[in-house]
């Protein structure tokens, strides 16, 4: 059963929204819980929002480049921030 859970994960789609603060613009995508920040930025971009230099966060936590959607907890329906870096 757990075996089946886990594979039907893959199929799995989340509907989430992107808020691109320095444009003030609220992007809808379509995410699978195995996306990591990397595919997030990389679906921005055939939105034709570039993304490089700036950091997603959620529930007023910065997300890693390398964590998956799953790993963030990120539910169906939430928002992400995407905002410049202070570097």
């Amino acid at each position: 059963m757990e075996t089946l859970r886990r594979s039907l994960s893959r199929w799995k789609k989340y509907h989430i929204k992107v808020h691109v603060a320095e444009e003030d613009v609220l992007l809808p995508l379509t995410v699978r819980p195995t996306n990591t920040m990397m595919d997030l930025r990389a679906l921005l971009v055939k939105e034709g929002i570039t993304s490089w230099k700036k950091t997603f966060y959620y529930n007023a936590q910065q997300l890693a480049e390398d964590e998956t959607v799953k790993e963030a907890k990120i539910q169906n329906g939430s928002v992400l921030l995407l905002i410049n870096d202070k570097r």
